[in-house]
């Protein structure tokens, strides 16, 4: 939301100089005719003429600038937008065919746009063999890296970010620092790899490292890639449960086996004195107290060793292979292994997290469902899950009388051919630390089968499963100057720029009104990010007017909860990185981002489409954002228009537009498209009450 300045746009102030110079030759000349003629007292058609010589001065002015208004400074202001939109987008609309006095250069124009248009067609043919092959191959390394479970990253030798897949994002899900053209040190502490980058070998062998990152350990194993520019490819595997085992249920037990070496000594020597004097009556004394010490000890034993079985339960709780799982995604993983025509699985009561190895207990309660079905003679089940103490119980119901004991013997005697190993449903429910019962309901008329199984700390349901980003490298990226190169001599295509919009709660910045909204993209290489954005309400802890709802629709419901200005700005810089920020009449949102005591500094370079705009065209009129949009043909998607990520979009998408019209100009670095937008600047641009 931002106030205009009042200056009049060129076009305007020549229009009004023309009125003015004809508005005062006609009143020049009227009072010219009337001195004339109350000199000379002229009458009928000699009168007439001298009044027509006199307003003939003015008249001319003003026929000859409606004229040349009509037939051609309008032609040519409408060619200029033409050409501009062209020169963005080759196969842009035309809705400025040449008229009046450049009406014959239509055909031209077309032959030139049809000429272009041939040239980019011959171009595209010339290619599409190897553009095939290259879409493929990125086709199938997409398709690979997505479905790859294991998260990688691959970096150029100045350790920027030029690859990642989906599982990598999962694993710094909400990090900041991962994205690409983003330095590796944002996102995995650079000091713990700094020796093995620089011994890795050219050949491609791999080096193992253990790396602290916020609360977890990862294993990173980096590899140089062979005939390459020195890049790096990191393989990552978030070890902090193995290490947590290791430093914790392990190190315990470790501790513990000199304890039970030493109680188990002291048995065996009480032991052997015992048989010694056993059959000494002299030795009663002796004896009792050699008993006490087997007593003691033995209780000792016992005590450690039912604390050992509480270390292995915590060890297998904390296995790697127990993950957690949402119990509905178990009960429907399980009905799809039925035939539906003869069972079906109906989950009642409330879903929970638990702690299991997903393969392992599907094969079981695979093996398990047929003796329950012939058991209960029914086709249909419920699943139930129950919270206990540290525990959940996964239950299957049936109406009818519990299943023996014999049978559930049996079947944890069963093996299952499914898993590797082919190992008995008892050594699967030893690997949960469970066990299996069947017990009947209070009802009298239901029973059930209850399986005791970890729990887990995790609540609420999970999450949607986002969908892969639309990009996840560019390797053009490596070919960027070295990014602590200058920053104003860098050419603008290989910028990293992002592209910014607020929504405030009003326009008068200075009197109290702040941000309700902060929206943000990423431009990498010339390339917009789709999916890399920033989005975030912010509560502005005041109401929201609603006059500026009527513009943004944003409402005191939709801020309710919301971070508030402080909490919002060093998320947003950490978004920002070392990028130059874009925005459109960008002295607004700085001072939106900006307030007085906010604490945050927003010093990078700041680039402004709304300068740009005005110094390339400087005598065109409309350089708003929705001008602009209809210049070059843009569009914004459905209700993103007022909404600060989809006034940040098309932001950045006129950026691009602008570039090639600036790079047409000479303007190739950011240092030059600084000084160009600051000779459109005005300073009523940045005013805002």
């Amino acid at each position: 939301m931002a106030k205009r300045g009042s200056r009049l746009p060129r076009r305007q102030r020549l229009i009004g100089l023309w009125l003015l110079l004809s508005g005062i030759s006609i009143f020049g000349g009227a009072v010219f005719a009337l001195w004339l003629d109350s000199l000379a007292g002229l009458e009928g058609t000699a009168r007439l003429l001298l009044w027509l010589g006199c307003f003939s001065g003015g008249g001319t002015i003003f026929l000859v600038g409606l004229l040349l208004e009509r037939q051609l400074f309008t032609p040519l202001r409408h060619l200029q937008v033409q050409l501009a939109r062209l020169v963005a987008n080759p196969d842009a609309r035309q809705d400025y065919p040449p008229e009046g006095w450049l009406r014959g250069l239509g055909p031209d124009l077309m032959r030139v746009r049809e000429a272009w248009r041939a040239d980019r067609e011959r171009l595209a043919t010339a290619h599409a063999e190897g553009a095939r092959s290259a879409a493929r191959i990125r086709q199938e390394l997409e398709t690979l890296l997505q479905v790859l479970d294991t998260p990688l990253l691959l970096c150029d030798h100045h350790r920027r970010v030029l690859l990642f897949n989906q599982a990598a994002e999962t694993l710094f899900e909400g990090h900041p620092g991962l994205g690409l053209g983003k330095r590796l040190d944002a996102l995995i502490p650079i000091a713990s790899l700094e020796d093995a980058l620089g011994q890795l070998p050219d050949d491609g062998a791999p080096r193992e490292i253990l790396v602290p990152c916020d609360e977890r350990w990862l294993h990173v194993v980096l590899r140089r890639v062979p005939d390459s520019n020195h890049e790096t490819l990191l393989t990552l595997t978030d070890t902090t449960a193995a290490w947590t085992s290791e430093m914790g249920a392990r190190a315990d037990i470790a501790e513990m086996l000199p304890v039970l070496r030493r109680h188990s000594a002291s048995l065996t020597s009480a032991a052997d004195a015992l048989v010694g004097v056993r059959d000494d009556a002299t030795t009663g004394e002796l004896g009792k107290r050699l008993e006490a010490v087997i007593d003691e000890e033995s209780r000792a034993l016992a005590a450690q060793l039912e604390r050992m079985g509480r270390l292995m339960e915590d060890m297998h709780r904390e296995g790697e292979r127990l993950v957690p799982l949402w119990s509905n995604d178990l009960w429907a993983a399980l009905e799809e292994r039925q035939d539906s025509a003869s069972l079906r699985i109906t989950p009642i009561g409330m879903p929970a997290w638990l702690k299991g190895d997903a393969p392992a207990l599907l094969a079981l309660l695979d093996s398990l469902l047929p003796r329950l079905t012939a058991h209960s003679g029914q086709a249909e089940l419920e699943g139930e899950v129950c919270l206990g103490n540290r525990r959940v119980y996964l239950d299957l119901i049936w109406r009818g009388r519990p299943l023996g004991e014999q049978g559930l013997d049996e079947w944890r005697a069963e093996r299952l051919d499914a898993l590797p190993l082919a190992p008995r449903v008892g050594d699967v429910l030893r690997q949960h630390t469970s066990d299996a019962w069947s017990i009947a309901d209070e009802d009298g008329e239901h029973a059930r089968l209850r399986l005791p199984l970890p729990a887990t700390e995790r609540v609420g349901a999970p999450r949607p499963r986002t969908p892969p980003r639309p990009e996840f490298h560019d390797f053009g990226i490596a070919d960027m100057p070295p990014p602590d190169s200058e920053l104003a001599a860098r050419p603008l295509r290989t910028l990293e720029v992002v592209a910014f919009d607020t929504e405030t709660t009003g326009l008068e910045l200075r009197r109290g009104d702040t941000v309700v909204s902060i929206g943000a993209c990423r431009i990498v290489n010339a390339r917009l990010l789709a999916s890399d954005t920033f989005d975030l309400r912010v509560d502005p802890e005041r109401p929201i007017p609603p006059a500026s709802t009527a513009i943004h629709g944003i409402t005191d419901d939709d801020v309710a909860g919301a971070p508030p200005l402080n909490v919002a700005l060093p998320r947003f810089r950490d978004y920002i990185g070392e990028a130059v920020i874009l925005a459109h009449n960008a002295a607004f949102d700085l001072l939106a981002i900006q307030p007085p005591g906010g604490g945050i500094a927003f010093d990078m370079p700041v680039l402004d489409t709304l300068l740009l705009s005005r110094a390339l065209d400087d005598s065109l009129d409309g350089h708003d954002l929705d001008s602009l949009a209809d210049r070059y043909d843009l569009s914004f998607p459905p209700g993103t228009r007022h909404t600060a990520l989809g006034d940040a979009r098309v932001t950045a998408e006129l950026w691009l537009s602008l570039l090639p019209r600036l790079e047409a100009r000479g303007i190739e670095t950011l240092e030059q498209a600084l000084a160009l937008q600051a000779s459109a600047f005005d300073r009523e641009d940045a005013f805002a009450s």
